[in-house]
Order: structure tokens, then sequence, then C-alpha cells
């Protein structure tokens, strides 16, 4: 008599990993059309959430090593987006604010980050949106991943 066959696994994990891999490659394309990484939309949002904040701050909430975010902030500042400033209580620190040009610009990663979610959402209902969103915040959360931001290569940087 042959034994019941095992369940086959659900393969959510690789569906998850599918999708995020997916959502990453078409938010990449979508940033690039405006000459920005995914890297550079995450500092802005950051920069742009948090004025003030200092390139140490910065690169403490990214997990990213400070040498790399001074080469972020200097190809931000040279574009015009970011300047910094000396801090008027510590004068070793400099602090980042978003340029007019690159408040702009954050707007436009907005509405781009709206548009990317909608078209990735498009085949949910609205209650089926929110059921996912509701869930995948749950399993973050459980994870200890901060909603904000993404892992990329050991460092994290911010979704949108």
């Amino acid at each position: 008599m042959d034994s019941p066959a095992a369940p086959r696994p659900k393969r959510t994990a690789f569906l998850l990993s599918q999708l995020g891999a997916l959502a990453s490659s078409r938010f990449a394309e979508r940033t690039r059309e405006i000459g920005l990484t995914p890297s550079d939309a995450g500092v802005l949002r950051l920069i742009g959430r948090a004025p003030g904040l200092s390139q140490r701050a910065l690169a403490d909430r990214l997990g990213a090593v400070p040498s790399r975010v001074v080469s972020l902030i200097d190809s931000l500042q040279a574009r015009g987006l970011v300047e910094r400033e000396r801090s008027s209580t510590d004068r070793r620190i400099y602090e980042l604010r978003l340029t007019i040009e690159g408040a702009q610009v954050l707007g436009q990663l907005r509405e781009i980050a709206e548009a990317h979610e909608a078209e990735l959402l498009a085949p949910l209902t609205d209650e089926q949106s929110a059921q996912l969103g509701s869930l995948l915040a749950q399993l973050a959360g459980a994870n200890a991943l901060d909603l904000d931001l993404h892992r990329d290569s050991g460092a994290r940087i911010p979704l949108r």
C-alpha cells in the first residue's frame, strides 16, 4: 500500500523573494528615469523626513560605513539636491538638508512610489491589498526588519 504523499511546500518564501526582486528592479527602472538610484532615493527620503540629520546618524540608520554615505551625499550635493551645513551646536558635524530642488525631486519620488505600488498591487482588491500589507508588516516586525529600510548586500537601503 502506498504511503500518502508528503504535502508540497507552499513556496511562500520563494514567491516573496521573486516579487521582491521584481519590485526592486521596477523601482530602479523608475528612479533611473529621473537620474537617481534607489539608494539616492532612499537617502533623499530619509533626509526629507529628518532635516538636520547628521552624516553619521544617516550612516548609522542605513547600516552603512560612513565613507559610503559621504560619497552618496557628495553625489547628491553635486546635483543640487542636498546641502551640508555645519551644526550650530557641534562644528565637527555636518547637518543634511534637502535643497528646494531636492524637495521637488522628493515629491517626484513620492509619485513614482505611489504609481509603482499601484501597478504591483493592481491584481488585488483594496481589501486584499490592505490585508497583504498588514501581513507583510507583521512578518517584517517578527523578523526585526525596519519597515522603512531594506537590506541590499548587507547594507540597509530605504525602499521608498
